[in-house]
């Protein structure tokens, strides 16, 4: 199981809404670049727990249309032939009220090369409000690469405090549900805590699962490494926006 809009970068990868205002340009584009000792989905390694390197670009519009791609490097221990995943997504945000924004979309994951049909499509609804943020994600494709699973879906809420300047400490909590799949289905969490230093923001993060460790151990090709994706562990990244 997998994807990304990503790690750390996009933990706000469907982040708050963009408020319509007189001043704001009709036309804006943005980009990020990360690289994570571990690239993390929903808690699961998506790279055999190894670094990865992450970029992804977005247009906006005033009226809250965006689109936006973002790739990831992965592991064929994880993704059997596959090396690389592309994500392409677009959606409407908007304000509710001054306080409380609404995003809604869909998101496509691309994995070329592997072994299997590993592609996959997600429609997604989030709102926030202040400092707290819930998002619901629901397949409409077969989940990666296990069939007969269309309707899975996966709640997450998040909550991001700044503690001091330009220092941010996050918390997320998650529920995946496989559908027909019961025995995949599993509640991850974690915590960062990110500090931007203008030439790029640094941050690290515990993330864990209460995924069975028996139904997510991977071997790499030589069947000469195992690691279970689903174990507790730190993260670290450096990012820089533009």
């Amino acid at each position: 199981m997998k994807k990304l809009i990503f790690a750390m970068v996009v933990a706000g990868m469907s982040g708050g809404a963009v408020h319509a205002q007189e001043s704001a340009p009709v036309h804006s584009f943005s980009g990020s670049l990360a690289v994570v000792s571990d690239y993390r989905f929903r808690g699961l390694s998506q790279t055999f727990k190894r670094p990865a390197v992450q970029g992804g670009v977005e247009y906006a519009h005033v009226s809250g249309l965006y689109a936006g791609s973002a790739i990831s490097n992965i592991s064929d221990a994880v993704f059997p032939g596959g090396d690389v995943e592309l994500d392409l997504y677009g959606g409407y945000r908007f304000n509710l009220t001054p306080d409380v924004d609404v995003d809604a979309g869909i998101v496509r994951y691309y994995y070329p090369g592997t072994d299997v049909d590993s592609n996959a499509t997600e429609v997604y609804v989030g709102g926030s409000y202040k400092w707290f943020s819930v998002k619901y994600s629901h397949a409409i494709t077969n989940f990666f690469a296990l069939n007969d699973t269309e309707d899975s879906n996966y709640l997450e809420l998040g909550a991001s405090f700044e503690v001091a300047e330009k220092t941010t400490l996050g918390f997320h909590a998650g529920h995946q549900r496989i559908h027909n799949h019961g025995d995949l289905d599993y509640s991850d969490y974690g915590i960062a805590l990110e500090r931007d230093f203008g030439f790029a923001t640094i941050g690290f993060s515990i993330v864990g699962t209460n995924a069975d460790r028996a139904l997510f151990t991977y071997s790499n090709a030589a069947g000469t490494k195992s690691r279970n994706i689903s174990g507790t562990g730190a993260v670290l990244s450096i990012s820089k926006s533009f």
